[in-house]
């Protein structure tokens, strides 16, 4: 992974698409870690009532490259919506807070939280091997994963093995309309043993939810999208939201989504098949939606308090990522210190689409990032930014 250098203001680490993680990178997935683990203060920032410190941080649509950005911030009594770009280069429609867009891994959020609410109802032990709801389809070794160790990323589960490569933006282009089960994606990390003892270190995996989300079904016997809507979407008045069940179109006002070729030119990937992200990357949501769906969890509304305490506990210090750094995924988010402020939430990658959702644990300061970059694997220059003047 590249890290931004010592001079800059904050050490923030790159991001990678979630499909060049699943293509077979050894990287780690969506972080925002700063060094070390800070106590946390909410800082007290810009005055949300002069937009330009944010608008200037989400206008340059050259680092990294992309078509369009939106941020919504909230601070006590303020609340700032800036955007920059366009929803479609081809109408140059102007963007909305209500406009759809794929949120990629923020996925995860939701399912982590059906899964915690299944369990403070009864229904399931976090201890529980995951084999005994769904036997017979993980080796003897595997099958004793647990449902908390997926939901913290500690499962060891092995690297893929079977997928298309999708190194290359013509390649994705390719392999867009390629159909996955969620027992076929589950198969891909069938055939080696696993990385690590499970629960000893940490390694962010989109496979982990895919498990999670078979989870669901097995303990509702629903479509794990229906129990989603029923559960969140619905309750929350989620107008935008919704788990597309092999819909490759975004239908409505939408933020289109592009790629860069190697030849320079832009192709609109906005329609294509999310069966590969199925339980795990396949949200379409908004920037309105999310912003009010994180400040639901945030508040107590989806959870009971001993569920929503799993959401801000990390494993144990001797738990480490792969490459030696602090544990930083809970049983549903993530964390982050930056310039001695953290952050709790999650972050969404998908081929041209990039979301950011985080908040202080108090909610003192919450913000969502929505923008369309044009690379594969672009830096997090724009995060960047807004995290600088944020926590400035």
């Amino acid at each position: 992974m590249e890290v931004l250098g010592a001079d800059s203001k904050i050490d923030v680490m790159t991001f990678l698409s979630r499909r060049s993680l699943l293509a077979g990178s050894a990287a780690a997935g969506a972080i925002l870690a700063g060094p070390g683990r800070a106590a946390a203060h909410t800082p007290p920032g810009p005055a949300l009532s002069d937009p330009c410190a944010l608008q200037e941080a989400i206008s340059d649509l050259t680092h990294p490259p992309s078509t369009s950005a939106q941020l919504l911030v909230d601070r006590p009594g303020q609340r700032w919506y800036g955007t920059a770009g366009v929803a479609d280069i081809g109408t140059a429609r102007q963007l909305r807070p209500d406009d759809a867009f794929r949120a990629g891994s923020v996925t995860k959020a939701f399912v982590a939280t059906v899964v915690l609410q299944l369990w403070a109802r009864g229904v399931v032990e976090l201890d529980e091997p995951i084999g005994r709801h769904l036997p017979g389809l993980l080796p003897a070794g595997s099958a004793r994963i647990t449902v908390a160790q997926l939901l913290n990323h500690t499962s060891g589960l092995p690297d893929h093995r079977g997928l298309p490569d999708v190194s290359t933006p013509e390649a994705v282009l390719r392999h867009r309309f390629d159909a996955w089960t969620p027992q076929q994606l589950v198969r891909t990390v069938t055939l080696d043993p696993l990385k690590f003892r499970p629960g000893s270190k940490q390694e962010y995996r989109g496979i982990n939810y895919v498990l999670l989300a078979l989870l669901v079904e097995a303990l509702t016997g629903r479509p794990y999208g229906e129990v989603t809507r029923e559960r969140l979407v619905r309750p929350l008045g989620l107008r935008g939201t919704l788990i597309p069940d092999r819909d490759p179109r975004l239908h409505g006002s939408h933020v289109h989504g592009y790629l860069k070729m190697t030849d320079g030119a832009l192709r609109d990937v906005t329609v294509y098949d999310q069966s590969d992200a199925w339980g795990e990357g396949e949200l379409v949501s908004t920037v309105a939606d999310l912003f009010r769906f994180h400040q639901a969890l945030f508040s107590g509304e989806l959870l009971p308090p001993r569920a929503m305490s799993h959401l801000f506990t990390l494993p144990p210090d001797s738990v480490r990522m792969l490459d030696g750094t602090p544990a930083r995924y809970s049983l549903g988010l993530q964390t982050a210190t930056v310039n001695g402020v953290t952050f709790w939430g999650k972050t969404g990658d998908t081929y041209g689409y990039r979301t950011r959702m985080f908040s202080t644990r108090d909610q003192r300061l919450r913000w969502v990032l929505a923008y369309t970059q044009t690379p594969l694997a672009p830096p997090e220059d724009m995060t960047n930014r807004v995290v600088s003047v944020l926590t400035s």
